[in-house]
């Protein structure tokens, strides 16, 4: 009788055990692997890098989702609010900041030992991703926009400028410099500097160490390098050296038939180039920023709170994201690596037919290593999308403006106040 008492208290406890084993894989699929669900964009992070998870941790399976770049944010603020839908993984452009406050929805990446590699990061890209109070760490840098001056070498000549990036960076190193430059330029050549006002302001502003808002969301774009980035702009439509080309049919057609010299632009913005103009094939040269260098875009890789995951899901975008990863989807993708110790690798740095073989990197390495951080609010998109806008109908209308600056603070302080 004991023995059989002994027998049945032995299978419940297989019985027990069996289920608990049952539940656990069945938590992570029909195989035994934990599944994860990925959101990303086109083009944000390389295909090959995800497929290659699976080698890397056999144990895990991404789910990855290419949404259409147009409507990711839209889809995931709709998936944070209802609470369905949500992926484990989620990529996040360089609106990040504007999540910060919901950091409650994501993963706190300081609790999984983020800390540890923060050294492996431009220290201005790995704060976007952190509160204000320093306490929680929403999402991992991805790749950066460090800025620099696209250049055309041969109207440079022509006007007597210099030509050789160095000498650029070193006698274009100021706005005023810049500018001047401009009226000496389109006085020999009878082509404009600038492209559009709005660029001329976007770039002035990234180059700062203030966006509209101080930490503690108080509304600032009134002053400061704000007003400052304004009135450059308006300088350079007063002088007329801006080719004022908004539309990108028309930027194209203008940086092709040479009636730009120069912008302002991102990294990523040398395959835009290459694509829009290839008649000036050879033309093209990488300078400094004048005014200072800043980035333009970039992105990063977080989790979601609803992640049954998390652990799993952070070892993914750590390894993702480490150096050597970063190293490749720029080779392959051109996606600039926010990670600088792999900024010297001779795989970062080639001749460039397209910029009279220079090597171009290193130009936008530099950059990269001396953007001021800024604090963006989850408010910026609105409220700079008046500011260009406004830019944007004065280079069209000739709109006095004066009158057009006080418009856009009106129009902020309704906004901020709906």
């Amino acid at each position: 009788m004991a023995k059989r008492k002994v027998f049945s208290f032995l299978a419940i406890i297989m019985l027990v055990l069996s289920m608990v084993g049952c539940s656990k894989s069945s938590s992570g699929g029909k195989d035994g692997k934990v599944t994860l669900t990925l959101w990303y964009w086109n083009r944000s992070i390389d295909d090959e890098l995800i497929k290659k998870v699976s080698d890397q941790f056999p144990d895990i399976k991404i789910n990855a989702q290419k949404i259409d770049g147009g409507e990711y944010k839209t889809k995931l603020q709709t998936a944070l609010t209802t609470g369905t839908g949500a992926p484990d993984i989620v990529g996040l452009n360089d609106w990040v900041t504007e999540f910060l406050p919901n950091h409650d929805k994501f993963v706190n990446l300081l609790d999984y030992g983020a800390d540890k590699i923060k050294s492996d990061y431009l220290e201005w890209k790995w704060n976007f991703g952190l509160t204000p109070d320093q306490k929680n760490l929403i999402a991992l840098p991805m790749d950066t926009g460090p800025t620099a001056l696209f250049y055309r070498e041969d109207l440079f000549a022509e006007a007597g400028l210099p030509t050789d990036p160095d000498e650029v960076s070193k006698e274009l190193a100021s706005w005023d410099d810049y500018i001047a430059a401009g009226e000496k330029l389109q006085a020999a050549t009878g082509v404009k500097m600038f492209d559009t006002l709005n660029r001329v302001f976007t770039q002035s502003l990234s180059q700062g160490d203030k966006a509209y808002f101080d930490e503690n969301d108080n509304f600032i774009g009134d002053s400061g390098n704000i007003k400052e980035s304004w009135d450059r702009a308006i300088t350079v439509h007063k002088k007329g050296l801006s080719a004022n080309l908004d539309d990108s049919t028309e930027w194209n057609a203008g940086m092709n038939n040479g009636q730009v010299a120069s912008f302002i632009g991102a990294v990523w913005m040398k395959n835009i180039l290459k694509d829009a103009a290839p008649d000036t094939d050879g033309k093209w040269r990488i300078a400094r920023a004048p005014g200072g260098d800043g980035n333009n875009g970039g992105s990063f890789i977080g989790i979601l709170k609803s992640s049954k995951h998390p652990e799993e899901a952070y070892k993914v975008i750590e390894w993702m994201m480490n150096p050597e990863n970063q190293l490749q989807s720029y080779v392959k993708m051109d996606l600039f690596p926010s990670t600088p110790s792999i900024f010297e690798d001779e795989k970062m740095s080639n001749p460039e037919e397209f910029f009279g073989n220079q090597e171009t990197t290193k130009v936008f390495s530099e950059s990269a290593k001396n953007v001021k951080p800024r604090y963006f609010g989850v408010d910026y998109s609105r409220v700079n999308s008046i500011y260009t806008e406004t830019l944007s109908d004065i280079a069209k209308s000739n709109k006095d403006p004066d009158k057009a600056w006080e418009e856009v603070l009106d129009k902020v302080k309704k906004e901020l106040n709906r």
